[in-house]
Protein backbone atom coordinates (compact mmCIF):
# COMPACT_ATOMS: atom_id res chain seq x y z
CA UNK A 1 0.00 0.00 0.00
CA UNK A 2 1.31 3.43 -0.83
CA UNK A 3 -0.04 7.01 0.27
CA UNK A 4 0.35 10.47 0.25
CA UNK A 5 -0.07 12.88 2.71
CA UNK A 6 -2.26 15.32 1.05
CA UNK A 7 -3.90 17.31 4.31
CA UNK A 8 -0.94 18.12 7.28
CA UNK A 9 -1.90 19.61 10.85
CA UNK A 10 -1.48 22.90 10.26
CA UNK A 11 -3.34 23.06 7.04
CA UNK A 12 -5.92 20.92 8.47
CA UNK A 13 -6.68 23.55 11.29
CA UNK A 14 -6.54 26.53 8.83
CA UNK A 15 -8.96 24.59 6.50
CA UNK A 16 -11.40 24.19 8.99
CA UNK A 17 -11.26 28.13 10.52
CA UNK A 18 -11.64 29.00 7.02
CA UNK A 19 -14.55 26.04 6.59
CA UNK A 20 -15.81 28.02 9.71
CA UNK A 21 -15.52 31.99 8.77
CA UNK A 22 -17.49 30.89 5.40
CA UNK A 23 -20.20 29.19 7.17
CA UNK A 24 -20.34 32.24 9.66
CA UNK A 25 -20.38 34.48 6.94
CA UNK A 26 -23.29 32.82 4.91
CA UNK A 27 -25.25 32.30 8.03
CA UNK A 28 -24.56 35.12 10.47
CA UNK A 29 -25.81 33.96 13.77
CA UNK A 30 -26.86 30.94 13.01
CA UNK A 31 -30.51 31.91 14.59
CA UNK A 32 -32.01 29.79 11.88
CA UNK A 33 -29.40 27.40 10.76
CA UNK A 34 -28.47 24.27 12.33
CA UNK A 35 -25.27 21.84 11.63
CA UNK A 36 -25.85 18.28 11.30
CA UNK A 37 -23.01 15.57 11.59
CA UNK A 38 -23.25 12.50 9.54
CA UNK A 39 -22.61 9.00 11.10
CA UNK A 40 -19.96 7.95 11.78
CA UNK A 41 -16.91 9.80 10.39
CA UNK A 42 -18.79 13.21 9.27
CA UNK A 43 -18.73 13.71 13.49
CA UNK A 44 -15.30 14.55 13.98
CA UNK A 45 -15.66 17.22 11.88
CA UNK A 46 -19.11 18.44 12.61
CA UNK A 47 -18.31 18.58 16.57
CA UNK A 48 -15.40 20.98 16.05
CA UNK A 49 -16.68 23.24 13.10
CA UNK A 50 -20.04 23.92 15.87
CA UNK A 51 -17.49 24.11 18.72
CA UNK A 52 -15.22 26.60 16.56
CA UNK A 53 -18.05 28.32 15.38
CA UNK A 54 -19.53 28.49 18.70
CA UNK A 55 -16.03 29.82 20.35
CA UNK A 56 -15.86 32.75 17.74
CA UNK A 57 -19.58 33.47 17.95
CA UNK A 58 -19.48 33.54 21.65
CA UNK A 59 -22.53 31.37 21.95
CA UNK A 60 -23.73 27.91 23.05
CA UNK A 61 -27.17 28.46 21.00
CA UNK A 62 -26.14 26.78 17.69
CA UNK A 63 -28.66 24.11 16.70
CA UNK A 64 -26.51 20.49 16.49
CA UNK A 65 -26.93 17.12 15.81
CA UNK A 66 -25.46 13.92 14.70
CA UNK A 67 -27.67 11.75 11.61
CA UNK A 68 -27.29 8.30 11.82
CA UNK A 69 -28.49 6.78 7.90
CA UNK A 70 -27.75 3.24 8.28
CA UNK A 71 -31.10 2.11 7.58
CA UNK A 72 -32.01 4.77 4.36
CA UNK A 73 -28.79 3.29 2.47
CA UNK A 74 -29.77 1.90 -0.64
CA UNK A 75 -26.94 -1.32 0.21
CA UNK A 76 -28.99 -1.56 3.35
CA UNK A 77 -29.38 -5.53 3.41
CA UNK A 78 -27.68 -6.60 0.61
CA UNK A 79 -25.01 -7.74 2.27
CA UNK A 80 -24.90 -10.32 5.04
CA UNK A 81 -22.87 -8.54 7.75
CA UNK A 82 -25.44 -7.23 10.39
CA UNK A 83 -26.26 -3.13 10.28
CA UNK A 84 -25.55 -1.84 14.06
CA UNK A 85 -26.54 1.75 14.17
CA UNK A 86 -24.51 5.18 16.19
CA UNK A 87 -26.51 6.58 18.75
CA UNK A 88 -28.93 9.40 17.02
CA UNK A 89 -28.66 12.92 18.33
CA UNK A 90 -31.20 14.53 16.68
CA UNK A 91 -33.03 16.59 19.74
CA UNK A 92 -34.88 19.35 17.70
CA UNK A 93 -37.54 19.58 14.39
CA UNK A 94 -35.35 20.90 10.97
CA UNK A 95 -38.84 22.23 9.93
CA UNK A 96 -38.77 25.54 7.97
CA UNK A 97 -34.39 25.58 8.89
CA UNK A 98 -31.43 26.16 7.32
CA UNK A 99 -29.42 23.19 7.67
CA UNK A 100 -26.06 22.38 6.60
CA UNK A 101 -24.82 18.70 6.70
CA UNK A 102 -21.33 17.79 7.16
CA UNK A 103 -19.30 14.80 6.47
CA UNK A 104 -15.35 13.71 5.92
CA UNK A 105 -15.29 13.11 2.62
CA UNK A 106 -17.51 13.31 -0.40
CA UNK A 107 -17.23 10.37 -3.03
CA UNK A 108 -20.37 8.68 -4.61
CA UNK A 109 -23.24 10.73 -3.77
CA UNK A 110 -24.92 8.05 -2.14
CA UNK A 111 -24.31 8.73 1.41
CA UNK A 112 -25.81 12.55 1.09
CA UNK A 113 -28.68 10.97 -0.87
CA UNK A 114 -29.45 8.59 2.34
CA UNK A 115 -29.01 11.44 4.71
CA UNK A 116 -31.40 13.73 2.86
CA UNK A 117 -33.99 10.79 3.09
CA UNK A 118 -32.75 10.44 6.83
CA UNK A 119 -33.74 13.97 7.37
CA UNK A 120 -37.05 14.47 6.33
CA UNK A 121 -38.09 12.52 9.62
CA UNK A 122 -37.72 15.51 11.40
CA UNK A 123 -39.10 17.48 9.42
CA UNK A 124 -39.11 20.07 6.13
CA UNK A 125 -36.18 21.98 6.16
CA UNK A 126 -36.21 25.56 4.20
CA UNK A 127 -32.49 24.88 2.79
CA UNK A 128 -29.93 22.00 2.91
CA UNK A 129 -26.31 22.82 2.50
CA UNK A 130 -23.80 20.09 2.37
CA UNK A 131 -20.16 21.05 3.91
CA UNK A 132 -17.14 18.24 3.26
CA UNK A 133 -13.57 18.14 4.33
CA UNK A 134 -12.60 16.27 0.98
CA UNK A 135 -14.14 16.61 -2.62
CA UNK A 136 -13.39 13.44 -4.74
CA UNK A 137 -14.68 15.38 -7.56
CA UNK A 138 -15.15 13.31 -10.37
CA UNK A 139 -16.31 10.31 -8.88
CA UNK A 140 -20.14 11.02 -8.59
CA UNK A 141 -23.09 8.59 -9.22
CA UNK A 142 -25.52 10.90 -8.25
CA UNK A 143 -25.77 14.85 -8.91
CA UNK A 144 -24.57 15.90 -5.31
CA UNK A 145 -22.54 18.63 -5.17
CA UNK A 146 -21.04 20.28 -1.71
CA UNK A 147 -21.84 24.06 -0.62
CA UNK A 148 -18.40 24.22 1.63
CA UNK A 149 -15.33 22.31 0.63
CA UNK A 150 -12.25 22.04 2.90
CA UNK A 151 -10.33 20.18 -0.12
CA UNK A 152 -10.81 19.60 -3.70
CA UNK A 153 -8.90 16.11 -4.86
CA UNK A 154 -8.73 14.30 -8.40
CA UNK A 155 -8.32 10.47 -7.37
CA UNK A 156 -8.16 7.36 -9.44
CA UNK A 157 -11.01 4.76 -8.34
CA UNK A 158 -9.14 2.07 -6.60
CA UNK A 159 -7.56 4.95 -4.33
CA UNK A 160 -8.81 5.75 -0.99
CA UNK A 161 -8.93 8.86 0.55
CA UNK A 162 -8.40 8.34 4.33
CA UNK A 163 -8.72 11.18 7.46
CA UNK A 164 -7.36 10.55 10.52
CA UNK A 165 -8.94 12.18 13.82
CA UNK A 166 -6.48 13.39 16.78
CA UNK A 167 -9.97 11.86 18.30
CA UNK A 168 -9.46 8.42 17.26
CA UNK A 169 -5.91 7.94 15.84
CA UNK A 170 -2.33 10.51 16.82
CA UNK A 171 -3.01 13.04 14.83
CA UNK A 172 -5.12 15.22 12.47
CA UNK A 173 -3.74 14.38 8.91
CA UNK A 174 -5.76 13.25 5.30
CA UNK A 175 -3.97 10.79 3.14
CA UNK A 176 -4.72 9.23 -0.45
CA UNK A 177 -3.50 5.88 -0.35
CA UNK A 178 -3.49 3.64 -3.63
CA UNK A 179 -4.24 0.12 -3.17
Amino acid sequence: MNGKVILEKKQFDITLDRLCFELIEKHGNFSETALIGLQPRGIYLSRRIHARISEILNTSKILYGELDIAFYRDDFRRGNEQIIPSELKMDFSVQDKNIVLIDDVLYTGRTIRAALDALTDFGRPSKVELLVLIDRRFSRHLPIQPDYVGMAVDSRANDKVKVEWKETSKNDVVHIVTN
